[in-house]
């Protein structure tokens, strides 16, 4: 980006072997790997990380709502994770990957057609907040017994 002309939005990762699929696939449970499609834009900063998910890969086939409840479930009592409503996301007509800059959140959105087969989980952080310059503050408030919030937004 600093380089030069960026491109508006630019794919990348398309040998399907990017670096996070291992510890999704790890950390999700899944028996296949996750389709991954990482993409970046012409902005300084903010991220979307998009997830495609066919739900016959998941145990149990769950359904959109099944999916999105277990994120609630597992992000419930985070400061700094909210998983959109339903209801909220199915209104929604695009995301701006800028969004959340200046902060260490993270939103997370799961899209799919109720009754349907697929769902495309979508969250969006400020890479530089809530990315590795984020998380070690994060990390270092617990280590230091301070409130895990402390100097972050």
């Amino acid at each position: 980006f600093e380089g030069g002309e960026a491109d508006a939005y630019r794919a990348y990762g398309l040998s399907l072997k990017h670096k996070h699929v291992p510890e999704m696939t790890l950390h999700t449970g899944l028996e296949r790997k996750v389709l991954f499609a990482p993409a970046v834009g012409s902005y300084r900063q903010g991220m979307l990380v998009e997830v495609p998910l066919h739900l016959s890969a998941l145990p149990g086939s769950p359904s959109v709502e099944v999916v999105h409840g277990a994120l609630v479930e597992a992000y419930a009592g985070q400061r700094f994770v909210e998983v959109a409503a339903l209801e909220e996301t199915e209104a929604l007509t695009g995301i701006d990957p800028e969004g959340l800059n200046g902060t260490n959140r993270l939103k997370l959105h799961v899209f799919g057609d109720r009754g349907g087969e697929q769902v495309r989980l979508v969250a969006l952080l400020d890479n530089l907040g809530k990315g590795a310059s984020g998380a070690a503050v994060q990390n270092l408030n617990l280590m230091l017994g301070l409130a895990e919030d402390s100097g972050l937004r």
